[in-house]
Protein backbone atom coordinates (compact mmCIF):
# COMPACT_ATOMS: atom_id res chain seq x y z
CA UNK A 1 0.00 0.00 0.00
CA UNK A 2 2.88 2.32 1.11
CA UNK A 3 4.67 1.50 -2.71
CA UNK A 4 1.49 2.29 -4.14
CA UNK A 5 0.51 5.78 -2.65
CA UNK A 6 4.55 7.25 -3.17
CA UNK A 7 3.83 6.17 -6.93
CA UNK A 8 0.58 8.05 -7.24
CA UNK A 9 2.41 10.71 -5.47
CA UNK A 10 5.11 10.64 -8.76
CA UNK A 11 2.52 10.32 -10.72
CA UNK A 12 0.40 13.39 -9.47
CA UNK A 13 3.81 15.52 -8.91
CA UNK A 14 4.75 15.17 -12.75
CA UNK A 15 1.24 15.81 -14.10
CA UNK A 16 1.08 19.15 -11.68
CA UNK A 17 4.92 20.44 -12.03
CA UNK A 18 4.28 22.35 -15.53
CA UNK A 19 0.93 23.94 -14.41
CA UNK A 20 3.20 25.19 -11.29
CA UNK A 21 5.99 26.34 -13.54
CA UNK A 22 4.11 27.73 -16.39
CA UNK A 23 3.11 31.45 -14.10
CA UNK A 24 7.24 32.09 -14.51
CA UNK A 25 8.62 33.85 -17.86
CA UNK A 26 11.48 32.21 -19.73
CA UNK A 27 14.66 32.98 -18.57
CA UNK A 28 16.51 35.08 -20.95
CA UNK A 29 19.22 33.28 -22.78
CA UNK A 30 20.41 36.19 -24.51
CA UNK A 31 21.41 39.90 -23.51
CA UNK A 32 20.96 42.75 -25.97
CA UNK A 33 24.23 44.52 -27.27
CA UNK A 34 25.14 47.54 -29.39
CA UNK A 35 26.93 47.61 -32.70
CA UNK A 36 30.12 49.75 -32.21
CA UNK A 37 32.46 51.14 -35.37
CA UNK A 38 36.14 50.52 -33.07
CA UNK A 39 37.08 47.82 -31.52
CA UNK A 40 40.20 47.85 -28.86
CA UNK A 41 42.78 45.26 -29.56
CA UNK A 42 45.45 43.87 -28.09
CA UNK A 43 48.56 42.11 -29.79
CA UNK A 44 51.59 40.15 -28.31
CA UNK A 45 54.45 39.49 -30.29
CA UNK A 46 56.00 36.36 -28.52
CA UNK A 47 59.67 36.86 -30.14
CA UNK A 48 59.82 40.25 -29.27
CA UNK A 49 57.38 39.67 -25.22
CA UNK A 50 55.57 43.15 -26.04
CA UNK A 51 51.94 43.92 -25.90
CA UNK A 52 50.48 46.10 -28.33
CA UNK A 53 47.24 48.20 -27.77
CA UNK A 54 45.38 49.15 -31.28
CA UNK A 55 42.12 50.31 -32.45
CA UNK A 56 40.39 48.59 -35.69
CA UNK A 57 37.67 50.47 -37.51
CA UNK A 58 34.85 48.15 -38.37
CA UNK A 59 35.37 47.20 -42.50
CA UNK A 60 38.68 48.48 -42.56
CA UNK A 61 42.07 46.19 -42.70
CA UNK A 62 45.00 47.21 -40.48
CA UNK A 63 48.18 45.47 -40.31
CA UNK A 64 50.33 43.93 -36.97
CA UNK A 65 53.47 42.69 -37.90
CA UNK A 66 52.86 40.21 -40.48
CA UNK A 67 49.04 39.83 -39.99
CA UNK A 68 46.34 41.75 -41.57
CA UNK A 69 43.35 42.07 -39.36
CA UNK A 70 39.54 43.06 -40.24
CA UNK A 71 36.99 43.48 -37.63
CA UNK A 72 33.38 42.60 -39.59
CA UNK A 73 31.12 43.70 -36.18
CA UNK A 74 31.95 44.92 -33.15
CA UNK A 75 29.28 44.50 -30.19
CA UNK A 76 28.98 45.48 -26.63
CA UNK A 77 26.35 45.01 -24.38
CA UNK A 78 24.71 47.86 -22.19
CA UNK A 79 25.84 48.92 -19.09
CA UNK A 80 22.85 47.31 -16.90
CA UNK A 81 24.27 43.79 -18.14
CA UNK A 82 27.01 42.14 -17.29
CA UNK A 83 29.84 43.66 -19.19
CA UNK A 84 30.71 41.85 -22.42
CA UNK A 85 32.35 43.00 -25.91
CA UNK A 86 32.77 40.53 -28.56
CA UNK A 87 34.16 41.12 -32.02
CA UNK A 88 33.90 39.34 -35.42
CA UNK A 89 37.40 38.87 -36.78
CA UNK A 90 39.19 37.83 -39.99
CA UNK A 91 42.44 37.63 -39.69
CA UNK A 92 45.12 36.84 -42.60
CA UNK A 93 48.92 36.24 -42.37
CA UNK A 94 50.73 38.55 -45.62
CA UNK A 95 54.49 37.80 -45.53
CA UNK A 96 56.48 39.21 -48.42
CA UNK A 97 56.40 37.93 -51.58
CA UNK A 98 54.11 35.34 -50.76
CA UNK A 99 50.70 34.11 -50.70
CA UNK A 100 48.05 35.60 -48.04
CA UNK A 101 47.30 32.79 -45.62
CA UNK A 102 43.88 32.76 -43.73
CA UNK A 103 44.66 31.98 -39.87
CA UNK A 104 41.33 32.78 -38.63
CA UNK A 105 37.80 33.91 -39.06
CA UNK A 106 35.51 33.88 -36.17
CA UNK A 107 34.08 35.73 -32.73
CA UNK A 108 36.30 36.64 -29.88
CA UNK A 109 34.91 37.37 -26.56
CA UNK A 110 36.36 40.25 -24.02
CA UNK A 111 35.90 37.93 -20.95
CA UNK A 112 36.70 34.81 -22.57
CA UNK A 113 39.85 35.09 -24.92
CA UNK A 114 40.88 31.40 -24.58
CA UNK A 115 37.50 30.62 -25.90
CA UNK A 116 38.46 31.10 -29.67
CA UNK A 117 41.74 32.14 -29.74
CA UNK A 118 44.38 32.71 -32.81
CA UNK A 119 46.52 30.02 -32.84
CA UNK A 120 49.88 31.35 -34.59
CA UNK A 121 54.09 30.73 -33.97
CA UNK A 122 54.47 34.19 -33.14
CA UNK A 123 51.28 36.41 -32.65
CA UNK A 124 48.56 36.82 -30.33
CA UNK A 125 45.71 39.11 -30.99
CA UNK A 126 42.51 39.34 -28.33
CA UNK A 127 39.70 41.99 -28.09
CA UNK A 128 40.04 44.37 -25.69
CA UNK A 129 36.84 46.50 -25.74
CA UNK A 130 34.22 48.44 -28.50
CA UNK A 131 34.07 52.22 -28.71
CA UNK A 132 31.83 54.61 -30.58
CA UNK A 133 34.82 56.65 -31.71
CA UNK A 134 38.60 56.01 -33.00
CA UNK A 135 40.92 58.00 -30.17
CA UNK A 136 44.04 56.93 -31.71
CA UNK A 137 46.10 53.88 -31.46
CA UNK A 138 47.87 52.84 -28.21
CA UNK A 139 51.82 51.76 -29.26
CA UNK A 140 50.10 49.66 -32.10
CA UNK A 141 52.52 49.43 -35.11
CA UNK A 142 51.05 49.38 -38.76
Amino acid sequence: MRFLSRRLFFFAALLIAPAAFAQFPEPQTQYPSTPMPVAVLQGLDKITARIYTFEAPVDQTIGFGTLKVTVRVCRKRPPEYPPESAAFLEIVEQRPEQEANALFKGWMFASSPGLNPLEHPVYDVWVIDCKTSSGGASGGRQ
